[in-house]
C-alpha cells in the first residue's frame, strides 16, 4: 500500500474546499493532471475513493471526510512547526549567569536550573561556584545575573536579596552512633563529640553559629570536600554539621538529627539587581525547589532516616 504524503493531503484539502480539481490546481499552482495524479495516489493509499465525481464538480466520500479531518490536524501542526522555527531564527538565545555557594549546588540550584531550562530550551545558562562575598561583588559589577548565597552582613550597592529558605543545621552521624535515631540534640549533648570540620578554627565553620563561646570542640579531622567529610562520618570517625538543603544527596549510611539551638539555622537568599525574563523564571524555580527541599528535610527528620 502506498503512503499518504503531505503534498497529497494538501491537494485533497484544497479540492474538497473548492469542490473542483481544476480550481484546486489553479489555486495551488499545479496542472490539472498533477492534481488528478495526487488524488489517485491518495486514493490508492486509502484503499478506496476519496471523492465522488459529478458533472459540476467533486465532493468527499465518507473515507474522504476521514482523511480531511486528519489532514487538517497534520497540516496545521506542520504550519505551526514552520512558525516555531521562524520564531527561533528571529529570537536570539537568552543568557542567564548564575552563581552559588557549594552546598546550594548539591540539589537546590541544579533542580532550579533544570526547571528553568525545561521552560526555555534556547536559554544559555552558565554556573559559577564561589564564596558569598565574591559572588555578591560579581552581581554588583554585572558579571553574573543572580547569586544564591547565605545571608550576608552587608550588601554591595545596588544589590537586592530575597529569602529562599531558613535552612536548619543538622548533625550527621554514622548509623551506628549512639545518637543515631534521635530526633534532635542539645549543644550540651554534642560537647563530647569528635568533629569533622572544614577548618581547625570553629568560628570559620558551621560550628561557629551555635556553639557556646566557652566550648572548644575537638576537631578530629579537617576536610573541605563534602564527600570526604561524609566518608569520615560514615566510618564512625566523628560527626559533622550539614545544612538542610544538602539532605537529598546524603547517603543512607548517614543519620541526621536537629540541633536544639535557635542559632542553628542558616538563611539562604537570592541576590540580584532585579529579576526579569530568564532571571524571573529562575527565581520562581528556586522558590519552588526551596519549598520542596524544606519538605524533604522535614520528612527525613520525621522518619528518623
Amino acid at each position: 500500500m502506498d503512503d499518504f504524503t503531505v503534498t497529497g493531503l494538501r491537494v485533497v484539502r484544497e479540492a474538497a474546499a473548492c469542490g473542483s480539481f481544476s480550481t484546486a490546481a489553479e489555486n495551488l499552482g499545479y496542472t490539472q493532471s498533477a492534481v488528478s495524479r495526487q488524488i489517485a495516489l491518495m486514493e490508492r493509499a486509502a484503499g478506496r475513493a476519496l471523492f465522488e465525481r459529478h458533472a459540476r464538480g467533486v465532493q468527499p466520500t465518507e473515507a474522504g471526510r476521514v482523511v480531511l479531518r486528519h489532514a487538517d490536524v497534520i497540516l496545521g501542526e506542520l504550519e505551526q512547526a514552520r512558525h516555531d522555527i521562524r520564531h527561533l531564527a528571529a529570537r536570539p538565545a537568552g543568557r542567564l549567569r548564575i552563581g552559588a555557594f557549594s552546598t546550594a549546588m548539591a540539589a537546590l540550584v541544579p533542580r532550579a536550573i533544570a526547571a528553568t531550562a525545561a521552560r526555555d530550551r534556547q536559554l544559555r545558562i552558565s554556573l559559577r561556584e564561589g564564596l558569598g562575598p565574591r559572588l555578591l561583588t560579581a552581581v554588583a559589577r554585572g558579571r553574573i545575573d543572580l547569586a544564591v548565597v547565605t545571608l550576608p552582613d552587608t550588601l554591595p550597592s545596588g544589590v537586592e536579596i530575597e529569602s529562599l529558605v531558613d535552612d536548619p543545621l543538622l548533625v550527621a552521624v554514622a548509623c551506628t552512633h549512639p545518637l543515631a535515631g534521635a530526633a534532635s540534640a542539645t549543644p550540651d549533648l554534642l560537647r563530647d563529640q569528635r568533629w569533622i570540620a572544614g577548618s581547625q578554627e570553629p568560628s570559620a565553620t558551621l560550628l561557629g553559629a551555635w556553639r557556646d563561646p566557652g566550648w572548644e570542640p575537638e576537631i578530629a579531622f579537617v576536610a573541605r570536600d563534602w564527600f570526604a567529610k561524609l566518608g569520615l562520618v560514615a566510618a564512625g570517625l566523628g560527626v559533622t554539621v550539614v545544612p538542610g538543603i544538602a539532605v537529598p544527596v546524603l547517603p543512607p549510611t548517614i543519620a541526621l538529627l536537629r540541633i536544639d539551638h535557635p542559632a542553628a539555622v542558616r538563611r539562604t537568599v537570592l541576590a540580584h539587581r532585579g529579576v526579569t525574563g530568564p532571571g524571573g523564571m529562575f527565581a520562581e524555580a528556586l522558590r519552588d525547589q526551596a519549598a520542596e527541599l524544606s519538605a524533604q528535610v522535614r520528612r527525613r527528620l520525621r522518619d528518623g532516616a
